[in-house]
């Protein structure tokens, strides 16, 4: 990750004083949840992914570097909003905000991000992208709503899955890139390549973080195994077992979702092992990470262009 921030070094540097700086709030309650969530660092792809867009498509100016934080901090906000739905008590090796300060405070802190992100971009004075930028909030609340009534339904298809990652996580990856575009001042044919980079990324990372609930460290994660289960989140690893597994094996995950319980959790890591399902994962992220690359064939060759592979690279090669 280091290598691939070095192509955008000094602008990321300039998105992290921004984020810093628009977190000030007369309310002290803000400041600290917002501190608290953002001190816990992260990988930033987000706003990487805007930066990174912006200098492969000719130079990353003063007005990319505000939407790269304008990205952060919605995304933020959806952070604080699903560990208070999901109940989650660990986020990046240490204690959610919600279990730090309580349900209230994260919610409404994340409603500040929300707006703080929204005054930003209205100072940016760009009609496009603020349309654009709505309609992804929109949809990225679908989402959130959408993986709610999923959650506990055993009957997910392969393609309602789809559908919920691609609204709850893809379309902001997609949007990060595409915003870059517009502040470029790039045609649709340029717009639409990098959003569909953006967006197969994104579905390819959701795809490994699915993966990785079942078969990674949480020493290295930062997240306990098995959290998805304890929320009835049928995801991908878990759908392909009801559709190849056993009966008893398809009955074992049937019962964990519906029950929303990991109290079997080793056997069921069991059952997705031996029926394929994380490699049939890992198989289905590189296709989109192959679709992902193949938007950025317009691109003339560059360092960040490079960063970009590379990130596509690393999102099905990640251990965290």
């Amino acid at each position: 990750m280091q290598d691939i921030r070095d192509a955008v070094a000094d602008e990321f540097e300039q998105v992290n004083h921004l984020i810093i700086e628009q977190l000030h709030s007369d309310v002290d309650m803000v400041e600290n949840v917002g501190h608290y969530i953002v001190d816990a660092g992260g990988k930033r792809l987000r706003p990487l992914l805007a930066l990174l867009t912006a200098k492969a498509l000719g130079g990353c100016e003063a007005q990319h570097v505000t939407f790269a934080a304008v990205v952060e901090f919605i995304h933020t906000a959806t952070l604080l909003h699903d560990d208070v739905v999901d109940i989650s008590q660990l986020r990046r090796g240490r204690p959610t905000a919600n279990a730090e300060f309580g349900n209230a405070p994260s919610v409404l802190v994340g409603d500040f991000l929300y707006t703080r992100a929204f005054q930003l971009m209205v100072q940016l004075d760009h009609m496009p992208l603020l349309h654009h930028m709505a309609d992804t909030t929109n949809t990225i609340a679908e989402g959130e709503v959408l993986q709610l009534v999923r959650a506990g339904d055993a009957e997910t298809s392969e393609a309602q899955y789809l559908d919920v990652i691609t609204r709850k996580t893809a379309v902001l990856f997609g949007a990060a890139c595409r915003g870059a575009a517009l502040l470029s001042g790039e045609d649709a044919t340029c717009c639409d390549a990098m959003e569909q980079f953006g967006i197969n990324l994104g579905i390819a990372f959701q795809m490994i973080d699915d993966v990785l609930d079942y078969e990674g460290d949480p020493a290295v994660t930062g997240k306990n195994i098995g959290d998805d289960l304890t929320e009835g989140k049928p995801t991908l690893p878990l759908i392909h077992v009801l559709k190849t597994g056993t009966e008893s094996q398809q009955g074992l995950v049937r019962e964990a979702i519906t029950q929303r319980s990991a109290d079997k959790l080793a056997d069921i890591v069991t059952a997705v092992r031996d029926c394929g399902g994380l490699t049939e994962t890992r198989n289905q992220a590189s296709a989109y990470r192959d679709k992902a690359m193949a938007s950025l064939d317009g691109l003339s060759d560059s360092a960040a262009k490079q960063a970009m592979e590379a990130l596509a690279e690393l999102s099905v090669s990640r251990d965290h």
